[in-house]
């Protein structure tokens, strides 16, 4: 039976609730000041329980990135935007549902692998690769409607949606930078709006403009 704790009396096993430990606190105070004991104190467990699951702080680091886009995975693969028939609706769906998600204290809508991509990219090179495979596995996921909105618009496009897609990540990422920096989501909200703008420009009908057949 899994152990309870005063957070949550039914989140699960240790690891998970490491796992989500380090997902809350590193995204509020960065990967470098979050402690193991910090981490031990909020998962309910003992610090032997930590290292039976990780090796080292560095590998709860990579695990972490790896449940983070297991969790946030399912959670864009079950959303509403991927009913839309139109490939187009699709993309701008995608963006209005990233709008939706900014809500609440900033650590509780920014990105984990974004936040321990900006400390360890060079300290922790592991920690690096495991938050570069999430944030491009993820981009990765919008190519396909990318591909067909091109197809469907009859653009001829002198980028690839592979590109396209890396972009919206670098909107979103620098918005939840800036959201943090002002200490104000609506930074955040205000960078995403521009972002459909300019994908609804993009793919706008032939008639309407924009690098066409």
């Amino acid at each position: 039976m899994a152990r309870k704790t005063k957070q949550d009396p039914d989140r699960g096993d240790a690891r998970t609730r490491l796992l989500e430990a380090a997902r809350d606190i590193v995204r509020a105070q960065g990967f470098a000041a979050t402690s193991v004991d910090q981490l031990c104190r909020a998962a309910g467990v003992t610090k032997g329980a930590f290292f039976h699951h990780f090796a080292s702080k560095e590998a709860l680091g990579v695990a972490a990135a790896e449940y983070w886009s297991e969790t946030t995975g399912a959670l864009f693969a079950a959303a509403p935007y991927h009913d839309h028939a139109d490939p187009v609706d699709r993309v701008l769906g995608y963006v209005d549902f990233r709008r939706q998600l900014i809500a609440g204290e900033l650590e509780a809508f920014t990105c984990l692998v974004g936040t321990m991509t900006q400390e360890a990219y060079h300290a922790h090179p592991a920690i690096r690769e495991a938050c570069a495979a999430s944030i491009f596995g993820h981009a990765a996921t919008l190519e396909p409607d990318i591909a067909a909105a091109i197809e469907a618009r009859g653009i001829r496009a002198d980028w690839t949606p592979a590109s396209l897609a890396a972009h919206t990540q670098a909107v979103l990422q620098g918005a939840f930078i800036l959201a943090k920096a002002a200490d104000d989501p609506s930074v955040a909200t205000d960078s995403v709006d521009h972002l459909k703008r300019y994908l609804t420009l993009l793919f706008a009908a032939p008639s309407q403009g924009g690098h066409h057949d």
